[in-house]
């Protein structure tokens, strides 16, 4: 074994040789980010074990504080490690990298709200073009139904300026965001 190869092998297979350098991606890591995802989000650990467990993983409360704050800290295997993943909506590379520096916990609730909101607005976006694409279609094929459609959103919205706008969208075939 050549020199550098000896030198990789060692810093690479004995951690013990540079102990003041953090791993990037580590369960230890893992472990912090459980628990501030689970404070960022408002939930107690009962809440979070449950969450885990209806995404395919048995867990209690007691696991989930082990894992926050055990000594010594309870291991966490593949399987929680990806249930964490799917029940934080975060790829598992992200839950296994360091928490950020920089953002305080309000910071991180109101970041965590704005995401929310925007994925919500951006289902909603979609669910409204397919709803106008479709609608347009069925003006389409059914031409004389158009007024009535304008009447029907006008009936439901309440607000007539809110009906045109959407019988705009509906005859220009479809919602562009």
């Amino acid at each position: 074994m050549n020199a550098a190869a000896a030198a990789w092998s060692s810093a690479r297979w004995w951690p013990e040789a540079a102990p003041e350098v953090p791993l990037l991606y580590s369960e230890g890591n893992v472990a912090a980010r459980v628990a501030l995802e689970r404070e960022v989000r408002g939930w107690s650990t009962t809440e979070l074990a449950e969450r885990v467990t209806k995404a395919g993983v048995e867990m209690n409360q007691t696991v989930v504080w082990r894992i926050e704050n055990g000594e010594p800290r309870r291991r966490i295997n593949l399987d929680e490690a990806l249930a964490f993943a799917r029940v934080f909506e975060l790829p598992l590379e992200e839950l296994m990298s360091p928490p950020l520096e920089g953002i305080d916990m309000d910071g991180r609730r109101l970041v965590q709200e704005a995401v929310e909101a925007f994925c919500e607005s951006r289902d909603a976006q979609d669910r409204l073009h397919q709803a106008v694409v479709a609608t347009a279609e069925h003006i389409q094929a059914h031409p004389d139904s158009s007024r009535a459609i304008h009447e029907q959103c006008l009936r439901l919205m309440g607000d007539e300026r809110d009906a045109r706008a959407l019988t705009e969208y509906i005859e220009s075939g479809g919602y562009h965001r």
